[in-house]
């Protein structure tokens, strides 16, 4: 494969070669490139050879840079080619859910391993074949994988994809091979619970040491599964199930290993009406992006400001903040702490029912627009409404639902701020420092 070059970083190592817009890269090293993969490890040395074409004439460059430095090369696309889509059709899909006439690139589904590798995203496997597998363990990558289960049967009815079974001997191979991998259960109550969780967790610890972390996640179902298939969210006693099972299996690993490995996302312990671990528990929050101890980090961040707060640093703040149902709680006790100590301090927290995706969908990250309008019209917000980072598409000012906060803002009648999803934030926000 050749690629197109677009253009040329400014001061980057190739900048004082004749490269230019429209020029075809062919090879490097003598190596072709069929994406960005390729382009990174092969670039990688501190000598690096480039072919290039320009109107059908070929011609060397070569280069000295530090090693792992950027060429200075840039392409169309990130990946250098198109991003590879997800061929399954999982039975907890939550992009099946979606509901109509949303932007486009929503309804995306990503199963790209190269973005595994360079962006953290979790793919199937089912998109692999073994050229692609062995190009992992040459390279030496670290991957992301969506185990959901390891019984090969199950696992392609989770998936509706009769390859998905045995896709299932890549985390084999690479185990082998000494690639390090993170992986992810998404969890359906009465299908990939209970027994098959303990043969998943069993066979995932006879990876070990190259499993790093596996996040368990509970299914998440909106309003919109008409003609999908019928599944339940979990409830308070089998939130609890899942939760000793988990705690067994961390006990074992430890052990064994050294580590919890395995690690159950805050919905369940908020589900089952339990405490969340403490912090060390975590271990460094290995499943962040999962949902693992986000709230146990928000509170002792949040705790960690107000210890350290002085009286002179704190303002008079009338303000208000919307959240979604799941961390409603956590974030009143949190406020009510911070106005008992200091009474210049006025902020309401409001709970945001989920009308748009249904009330099933509990977390703020998918609270809309049209949402905060309706149900906080009329309301009491102070001075300020702050809103979390993670309501809004990145690098923008839209919702989900492509209402943008100025008109959010000019409906409701209230100054809009966005804040970070963390408790340090969340304290200085409040207290006005």
């Amino acid at each position: 494969m050749s690629v197109e070059i677009k253009s040329v970083i400014k001061n980057s190592p190739v900048s004082k070669f004749d490269i230019k817009s429209g020029d075809i890269l062919i090879s490097v090293n003598e190596h072709e490139i069929s994406d960005v993969l390729d382009y990174m490890y092969y670039s990688a040395e501190i000598h690096t050879d480039l072919l290039i074409e320009r109107n059908g004439k070929r011609y060397n460059v070569n280069v000295t840079k530090s090693e792992y430095d950027d060429l200075g090369l840039e392409f169309e696309t990130f990946l250098m080619d198109k991003k590879q889509s997800c061929q399954n059709k999982c039975i907890f899909c939550f992009i099946d859910q979606m509901p109509p006439n949303m932007r486009e690139t929503l309804y995306f589904k990503d199963d790209d391993a190269r973005l595994s590798f360079l962006q953290g995203n979790y793919v199937t496997l089912t998109n692999l074949n073994q050229k692609d597998i062995d190009r992992i363990i040459k390279m030496k990558l670290s991957i992301n994988v969506s185990v959901h289960t390891t019984n090969p049967e199950l696992r392609c009815m989770m998936m509706n994809n009769r390859f998905a079974g045995e896709k299932l001997d890549y985390l084999r191979q690479f185990a082998k091979a000494g690639i390090s991998m993170n992986c992810q259960i998404v969890l359906c109550p009465g299908i990939n619970d209970g027994k098959e969780l303990e043969r998943t967790l069993t066979d995932l610890g006879n990876l070990m040491p190259n499993i790093q972390s596996v996040a368990v996640v509970p299914v998440g179902l909106t309003k919109y599964r008409d003609g999908l298939y019928p599944l339940k969210l979990f409830d308070k006693q089998s939130a609890n199930e899942t939760l000793d099972l988990i705690e067994k299996f961390q006990t074992k690993f430890l052990a064994e290993y050294g580590t919890r490995l395995v690690f159950p996302a805050d919905e369940f312990y908020i589900t089952a009406e339990r405490e969340f671990p403490s912090e060390e528990e975590y271990e460094d929050y290995c499943q962040f992006e999962n949902g693992v101890g986000m709230m146990r980090s928000f509170i002792n961040e949040f705790d960690s400001a107000f210890d350290n707060a002085e009286d002179d640093e704190i303002n008079d703040c009338h303000s208000s903040i919307a959240t979604g149902a799941l961390a409603y709680k956590y974030i009143c006790e949190l406020v009510e702490k911070t106005e008992k100590k200091w009474h210049n301090i006025s902020c309401k927290v409001y709970k945001i029912r989920n009308d748009f995706f249904g009330e099933t969908i509990t977390v703020a990250g998918l609270i809309t627009g049209q949402d905060l309008i309706a149900q906080l019209k009329d309301q009491d917000l102070g001075d300020v409404l702050f809103l979390t980072s993670n309501m809004i598409k990145k690098d923008s000012d839209l919702f989900l639902d492509d209402y943008t906060i100025s008109d959010v803002e000019q409906a409701l009648n209230i100054k809009i701020k966005i804040i970070e999803s963390d408790g340090f934030s969340l304290f200085d926000a409040i207290t006005g420092i």
